[in-house]
């Protein structure tokens, strides 16, 4: 199998968990969205930034970007219909 390759990434979510208000009293296991994921789809989502623009800044090629996104924005629906909690933290990434 092939290594991967290290993410660029601009922003530090340290501390970032996100758990949903229920009155119910089972312990729901989080979602853990990846760095490198959460910076792909705040660059894509929040920034606006083309694939070609995130995939320079993320260091990585445009197909890899569309990827990691894809897996991101399934992780966060997951976690919002399946009213989970949401975990930031992980994955192969360099701070900018």
């Amino acid at each position: 199998m092939r290594p991967k390759k290290t993410r660029w990434v601009k922003c530090d979510p340290s501390e970032r968990f996100f758990k949903p208000h229920t009155k119910s009293k089972d312990s729901t296991d989080a979602i853990v969205l990846t760095l490198d994921e959460f910076e792909a789809i705040r660059l894509l989502d929040y920034e606006g930034l083309s694939q070609s623009q995130t995939s320079q800044k993320m260091h990585v090629h445009r197909s890899t970007v569309s990827r990691i996104a894809a897996v991101g924005r399934k992780k966060i629906i997951q976690a919002l219909v399946e009213i989970k909690a949401l975990k930031i933290e992980g994955g192969c990434c360099k701070e900018i």
